[in-house]
């Protein structure tokens, strides 16, 4: 007969047992950090209210078991019980309860801040707002100096609702950041938050107030001068700031690339270039500008210089990568802290595909049919097979193989409804490459069938509408388009420049490219269709300086072939020459540039 356990051991006995059973059977993870933490402060009474509260949740009561977990948070001030009765009540979609939990545990432990932000996240995700006010200041107070910036500048995003900002919430945060306005250390931030708030909520006015104030405070600051980047499509004024900035001997790369990428937004692909060029000048061991210099280049039809600068990068990226390995850190790319998060995410195996499809695309422009496909043949990602097929489609199609090209997408597996979708993309893609409008108008028949709301699936199959001179269907599809997505720029664009270049409904072709204009501020293609229907409409210069600026911005062949025919029109014969010659470097096979030529009777 074994001999009985003391009761100390007996208790001891008991304890490992429910602990084991706990981790097994309950997923009690706050008894084993309790346990482990501070045997010493784990008696029965209090082992057995937490055992007794997991018990409570895993039969599927979380109320009882959160009344069972706060009454002893409230009696420890405990923050590892504090966060489970937080769990239970998240779990549970009890925000009441999550509310008051929080609030217990900023009574009972005044500076945590994990209980603030609770309360803070909780408030906000419940519409309380107002609420939010006091616990706000209070957690960015409590910061640390260095990070209080950085917690002003992520007010906006705590304020969003599925991505939009209301006007409400905008003078919320305002309300929050008005202590930290007047400190010469956040002023900056704080106005910087406010302003991104602001113009989220569709105040470009007060929003560019804020970063005006901004940017006379600090110059050198790149949060002011990434805001006047955002308003500059709603303000263009606001790329003073930007260049101000960008003036200062401390500017940092990683600003002038995000200009860069503004300016290309705005299709002004000329200056982006500009800017890119002085990155990969000033910095040139950074990898992610050359990715995005050569992407840019072959936009602009500059294959050349397109290819040495994604070789560049892929040479960049491999230096870095073996420098990664070297260090230890070969599963974690290296990225220069000029380029941030997204240069991080460019280091990954996508940076490298993007570069050999680009690289691809380029030979396949240039007629080098083999080397796209070596190109082709190495992008291993399976997520860009409908990409890769879509490129060798179009090889195959302009050897004269249409249905072998067809066929080679078709043969594309389907894992998604997504992949059904691009499939039918590409092949009406590669069809309209080879001219073969009535062909690709069906494969999006077809598309638009399976996916009646696709706005881009409409807005394309109008496009080959246009093209088969089929123009009132393509005016109901573009109608369509737009009462779908009311902010479709293209679609009014579309629309009204079709009505122009056939010099019908001018006054109403001219409202409709404005509207495009509105939402899409400095476009240089929109703005080449109001110039084009303001020569329509016999107003010459207004067309004149219209076209100039839209050929400023963006260098394209039929952008150069309206300018042209302005200038033709006007008596400028050697200009029109100029501007034509410089628009058949660019692409000698323009359809628009050619038919101008030809009814002109123009020979250069």
């Amino acid at each position: 007969m074994q001999p009985r356990p003391t009761p100390h051991r007996a208790w001891h006995v008991l304890r490992i047992a429910l602990l084991g059973l706990a981790a097994t059977t309950l997923g009690t993870p706050v008894l084993g950090q309790r346990a482990a933490a501070a045997n010493s402060e784990l008696d029965a009474p209090l082992f057995y209210q937490l055992l007794i509260g997991e018990m409570q949740l895993a039969s599927g009561e979380p109320g009882t078991a959160y009344e069972v977990i706060m009454d002893a948070a409230r009696r420890t001030r405990d923050d590892q019980l504090f966060r489970r009765a937080a769990e239970i009540a998240l779990q549970a979609r009890q925000a009441e309860q999550a509310l008051s939990t929080a609030r217990a545990w900023r009574a009972a432990r005044p500076q945590s801040s994990e209980a603030l932000r609770l309360e803070v996240q909780v408030l906000l995700a419940t519409d309380r707002g107002r609420e939010a006010v006091e616990p706000i200041r209070t957690l960015i107070r409590q910061a640390p100096e260095a990070d209080r910036a950085a917690l002003l500048a992520a007010l906006p995003r705590s304020f969003a609702r599925g991505g939009a900002i209301s006007r409400a919430s905008a003078e919320l945060l305002d309300q929050v950041i008005e202590p930290f306005v007047g400190d010469a250390r956040f002023g900056v931030a704080a106005r910087v938050a406010s302003g991104q708030a602001w113009l989220a909520a569709g105040d470009a006015d007060r929003a560019y107030q804020l970063a005006d104030a901004a940017h006379r405070t600090d110059p050198s600051s790149i949060p002011a001068a990434l805001l006047a980047m955002d308003l500059m499509a709603r303000k263009p004024a606001a790329e003073q700031w930007v260049q101000a900035h960008l003036a200062l001997p401390a500017a940092e790369a990683s600003t002038r690339l995000a200009y860069a990428r503004t300016l290309m937004g705005a299709q002004r692909h000329a200056d982006a270039l500009r800017q890119l060029e002085r990155v990969t000048s000033d910095k040139p061991e950074l990898a992610t500008p050359w990715l995005t210099q050569g992407a840019l280049q072959l936009e602009l039809r500059q294959f050349a210089a397109s290819e040495a600068s994604l070789q560049r990068y892929l040479s960049q990226a491999a230096a870095e990568k073996q420098a990664a390995v070297a260090a230890g850190k070969a599963s974690a790319p290296v990225v220069d802290d000029e380029e941030g998060e997204e240069g991080a995410d460019r280091h990954a195996d996508g940076g490298l595909h993007d570069a050999y499809l680009l690289l691809a695309r380029s030979a396949e422009q240039r007629g080098d049919a083999p080397a796209a496909e070596a190109w082709l043949a190495r992008v291993e990602d399976p997520r860009r097979l409908i990409e890769v097929q879509t490129r060798r489609a179009t090889l195959l199609a302009r050897q004269g193989r249409v249905e072998e090209a067809r066929q080679a997408i078709r043969r594309a597996p389907e894992r998604t409804t997504d992949d059904a979708r691009s499939k039918l993309m590409a092949e009406a893609a590669v069809l309209r490459e080879v001219k073969q409008w009535g062909e690709a108008y069906g494969v999006l028949s077809t598309a638009t069938q399976r996916f009646a709301d696709d706005a881009d699936l409409l807005y394309e199959q109008s496009m080959l509408a246009e093209k088969l001179n089929r123009f009132d269907e393509a005016e109901h599809l573009l109608r369509r388009v737009i009462a779908l997505k009311p902010d479709h720029a293209h679609a009014f664009n579309a629309l009204g420049y079709s009505l122009a270049d056939r010099g019908q409904r001018l006054p109403e072709a001219r409202d409709l490219i404005a509207r495009a204009l509105e939402l899409t501020p400095g476009d240089p293609f929109i703005t080449d269709s109001l110039g084009w229907v303001e020569f329509r409409l016999g107003n010459h210069a207004e067309a004149l300086r219209l076209l100039r600026q839209a050929w400023t911005a963006r260098p394209d062949a039929e952008i150069g072939a309206h300018l042209g025919e302005v200038l033709w029109t006007l008596g400028q014969a050697e200009a029109a020459k100029a501007a034509w010659r410089e628009a058949l470097q660019l692409d000698g096979s323009n359809e628009t540039l050619r038919e101008t030529l030809a009814r002109l009777k123009v020979r250069l």
